[in-house]
């Protein structure tokens, strides 16, 4: 079953019948801004509102994780877990055809209206494991923004994390890649006093959830052994500042930052925190040890398609 809203295609082929996520009342508050508005708009709406999900939802610096990115002239996109499409529009305007996946239709159904006009936008609705193993399309890249440390909820295997990136991977071109942007459970904001992101506990992911479920998230190193261990060699770290969120700039092994540049530390829009220390200071102390890579709060990892 196809819906059209505006040039968007929504389809409903794997769709269920029923959104198994939902944050509540906030989606058609979401849906009423993005069919009443243009994105020229969201900055003020944004402040009006002063509303939590509706600054992560809307505001245009979730863009800034994909906007520096070179993409290939013609590519071809697959977003998993589009959400209420913060990122979506910008692949569409980096891409010649993008296809987001989400779980909701609700979600879908705000990020098909907040795009319409983009005629090479097909949004599926439905759980990843039935899409994938339906899609014959293969894509020059994969996003996987925010979504990987789900992985537990959704690939019911023993292996969630491998098994994962062998479906994405089945699904990459010869040449594709795979775009992850996920947070750094040693991230330096976590030992400074804010909350772990997806549970809002004080060192959950810096003491390896050891009281949860359902998420993960990964160091530095963790990362490596699970890449190398899944048989990609060819794979790249860049560290998004003050987080793949909200990110304003983004490092790279050959581009660190310098001491005195890692300033926008305190903000933390979602939850309350502490202050523990000063960051600022912190992080000079680590960049002149060379250990940034390590502390980055987020990464962004560009995984080359495993060679066969």
């Amino acid at each position: 079953m196809i819906e059209n809203i505006g040039k968007v295609k929504l389809n409903l082929q794997y769709y269920s019948g029923q959104d198994l996520y939902s944050d509540g009342a906030i989606e058609d508050e979401l849906l009423d801004i993005v069919a009443k508005y243009k994105e020229d708009d969201f900055d003020t709406i944004i402040k009006e509102k002063n509303s939590w999900p509706v600054l992560y939802h809307l505001s245009g610096m979730r863009q800034n994780i994909v906007t520096w990115y070179p993409f290939k002239e013609n590519a071809n996109v697959l977003e998993v877990g589009a959400g209420c499409g913060a990122i979506t529009g910008a692949l569409t305007d980096k891409a010649d055809r993008v296809v987001a996946l989400d779980l909701s239709k609700r979600r879908s159904t705000i990020n098909a209206t907040r795009n319409k006009e983009k005629q090479n936008l097909e949004i599926m609705v439905g759980n990843f494991n039935d899409i994938q193993s339906g899609i014959q399309e293969k894509f020059d890249y994969i996003t996987l923004i925010g979504v990987f440390e789900y992985a537990e909820s959704y690939i019911n295997e023993k292996k969630p994390q491998e098994v994962f990136l062998e479906k994405i991977n089945k699904l990459l071109k010869d040449d594709g890649k795979i775009l992850i942007a996920i947070e750094n459970r040693f991230g330096l904001k976590y030992f400074a006093g804010c909350k772990e992101d997806h549970f809002s506990r004080f060192g959950e992911g810096i003491s390896g959830y050891y009281s949860t479920d359902g998420v993960r998230t990964f160091n530095r190193d963790e990362w490596k052994k699970l890449l190398d261990k899944c048989g990609f060699k060819n794979y790249k770290f860049y560290y998004p500042y003050p987080d793949y969120k909200f990110p304003t700039t983004i490092y790279s092994d050959e581009y660190m930052p310098k001491a005195g540049e890692l300033t926008n530390n305190i903000r933390n829009f979602d939850t309350d925190r502490i202050v523990l220390f000063d960051e600022t200071t912190a992080f000079d102390s680590i960049i002149e040890n060379e250990k940034f890579a390590e502390y980055s709060n987020s990464f962004f990892i560009e995984v080359n398609k495993k060679e066969s």
